[in-house]
């Protein structure tokens, strides 16, 4: 291969549309524009959702729900990914380090999703009703 046998993939260029060039090019005249109106004028357009005056849909429907600010400082594991740590004392500084909570939380909850066996201490963290049973079950506690 040499730099002047080098070429761009089939397909990869192509021509510019170039409009209002005459009857033959298939773009003359109105240059794709259709008749009359805003849209065939230039410097004639509007903003995205703008309906020609008529009260737009998103201020025709009703504002719903709230999403708090606090909830990037709350995070989730589950048993199953607690069992991959492998690490019999657990907290939130080890979650971080292990990628398994974001470096904003504060408050990690441990949920009853997938399996435990490890006998697993938990410090500073809490966890659900059957999340809890589970970890007592395999020999492990909740510190405060």
């Amino acid at each position: 291969m040499q730099l002047n046998s080098i070429k761009p993939a089939g397909g990869a260029k192509h021509a510019k549309r170039r409009v209002g060039r005459g009857i033959g090019s298939g773009l003359g005249k109105t240059a794709g524009r259709g008749h009359k109106g805003q849209k065939s004028r230039a410097g004639g357009y509007h903003k995205v959702g703008f309906e020609g005056g008529q009260m737009p849909l998103q201020r025709r429907l009703p504002k719903r729900g709230f999403k708090s600010h606090q909830l990037q400082f709350n995070g989730e594991v589950t048993l199953g990914q607690l069992q991959k740590l492998g690490v019999n004392e657990v907290d939130v500084l080890v979650l971080k380090q292990a990628g398994l909570v974001g470096q904003l939380v504060r408050n990690v909850k441990v949920v009853k999703t997938g399996e435990l066996t490890l006998a697993v201490v938990l410090k500073g963290i809490g966890a659900t009703a059957g999340a809890r049973q589970v970890i007592e079950a395999a020999g492990g506690s909740l510190a405060a």
